[in-house]
């Protein structure tokens, strides 16, 4: 199966590890699920969260019991609450996120402006639309939404719909470039 066991790991009951893993300083309470191809370091796996394929869990990552963290997911820093889903293509770093909240595909939090690490808080029953970029720090209250494809940098009140993304314009007439030949 070529899993490799690094550091202080600790392992609960029926807990199932997949091929090619590497888990390093880490405990998997009962009934964890870890996928295929999963890197994990330095984190908790809640009683039966899953991760992977392909996932992976960067030192600081907490999952409550019952979450799941899907493909291509890293998570940094990140406490991922009872029953929330990562399902994929998606970076949550310095984050907090409520039990039952939903984080679509190619959701990414801005936690770096270049000098500094800030927090997202994402609480209960929260529903983040795909392809959301969530520029910290930013609070979405319980409850609350963003549409698709919206760069969130304000707060969002709980039960509310956070939408921030320029309105569609089609430009007639538009040429696209054209490369130029090099005899």
């Amino acid at each position: 199966m070529n899993v490799i066991l690094e550091g202080k790991v600790v392992i609960e009951d029926n807990v199932v590890i997949g091929p090619n893993c590497v888990i390093k300083d880490s405990t998997l309470r009962k009934g964890v699920i870890v996928k295929a191809n999963s890197h994990i370091e330095g984190a908790i796996l809640g009683e039966g969260s899953d991760a992977g394929p392909f996932a992976r869990l960067r030192p600081g990552s907490v999952l409550g019991a019952k979450a799941h963290v899907g493909n291509f997911v890293e998570l940094k820093n990140a406490n991922l609450g009872e029953g929330a889903k990562v399902g994929h293509l998606t970076y949550m770093g310095d984050a907090e996120v409520g039990a039952r909240t939903n984080i679509g595909a190619g959701t990414i939090t801005c936690n770096y402006d270049g000098a500094n690490k800030h927090k997202t808080t994402l609480g209960a029953d929260v529903f983040i639309g795909s392809n959301n970029s969530l520029v910290a720090p930013v609070d979405i209250f319980d409850g609350a939404t963003t549409a698709a494809g919206s760069t969130i940098t304000q707060n969002v009140p709980a039960e509310q719909l956070g939408v921030a993304r320029a309105r569609q314009r089609n430009i007639e007439g538009w040429k696209r470039p054209v490369k130029t030949r090099k005899d």
